[in-house]
């Protein structure tokens, strides 16, 4: 037995090596998908589960569903996308002045 690791990857093609490198990161890619979703799901059930205390607490919610509705947005939808982004830029402003 050798004490060091063989590397099979130098004993194959460079398309077989690059086509195990591409399912490594989708498997990852997947992986941190469901992390995310998981993370939303318990933010979604935590916004649910109370009403705002305060306006920035409802600011705070309106943000988070501003951005679910931005993120459906198709690219060529800049007018959508620009509202998003004045309505976001006024819970903004008007937080900080609290």
């Amino acid at each position: 037995m050798n004490e060091h690791p063989v590397d099979l990857d130098k004993h194959r093609g460079m398309a077989a090596q690059k086509a195990t490198d591409i399912r490594r990161i989708l498997a990852d890619v997947e992986a941190n998908a469901k992390l995310l979703r998981d993370h939303q799901d318990v933010v979604e059930i935590q916004l649910l589960a109370a009403p705002a205390t305060s306006w920035i607490e409802a600011a705070a919610k309106a943000r988070y569903v501003l951005n679910l509705y931005a993120a459906q947005l198709a690219p060529a939808d800049t007018r959508h996308r620009d509202l998003v982004a004045a309505v976001l830029a006024d819970f903004t402003r008007l937080s900080a002045e609290c």
